[in-house]
């Protein structure tokens, strides 16, 4: 069971702030930089996924093509040679100088809609020797996990959204309760409000 202060800290960034948020369009996702198998692999986790929330995907999002961007590539100096992602990421140059100053494996980045909700992401993955071990089923159920809802950029610094049972890695069912009960059409797509971590509570029957 989880405490209010709990699912509070999983939507409170590290400077204090807490900060919801969910996508607010259906999801067209596309993936660089791996081969069929594995791109079978991370549509499998983000349909998983989508059936849990009850959220749509699309085959393309009429304003931006594809609005989930899973990039994977060996190397940060890849990406300023990704046709027009400069247009997409501003300030590509100086994120990246300082991604590889503090040798980042993997940054996410979000874009929103007017009232707030989710309106694209971009994932970016640097298969370092760290990653690459990581089974890909995990991997990009992880990484589908932590796209879907504006988690706490410190929600999963010290234990993962998933969980390993037997063989089978799989969500943990705290987390995924709290996924489908962010998108309850009730609640609202984008909070800043602390209270809105009781409210996610009351749909999970999580106990304080």
């Amino acid at each position: 069971m989880m405490a209010a202060a709990e699912v509070e800290a999983l939507f409170t960034r590290g400077d204090g702030q807490f900060a919801f948020a969910r996508w607010g369009r259906p999801i067209a996702p596309v993936v660089f930089g791996v081969k069929d198998e594995t791109l079978a692999v991370v549509k499998g986790a983000l349909e998983a996924v989508m059936a849990l929330s009850g959220h749509k995907m699309a085959e393309t999002d009429p304003e931006l093509g594809s609005n989930m961007m899973l990039f994977f590539f060996r190397d940060w100096d890849e990406l300023p040679e990704v046709p027009g992602l400069d247009r997409l990421i501003l300030d590509l140059g100086p994120l990246l100088d300082r991604l590889k100053a503090v040798d980042a494996n993997q940054y996410r980045i979000f874009h929103f809609e007017p009232d707030g909700a989710i309106k694209a992401c971009f994932v970016f993955l640097r298969m370092d020797e760290n990653l690459s071990a990581v089974p890909a089923e995990t991997l990009a159920l992880s990484q589908i996990v932590q796209s879907v809802l504006l988690w706490s950029d410190t929600a999963f610094k010290d234990r993962s959204p998933l969980a390993v049972v037997g063989e089978r890695t799989i969500l943990r069912p705290e987390i995924a309760g709290l996924i489908r009960a962010a998108y309850d059409p009730v609640l609202p797509a984008q909070s800043t409000d602390v209270s809105h971590a009781l409210r996610l509570m009351a749909r999970v029957g999580l106990a304080q």
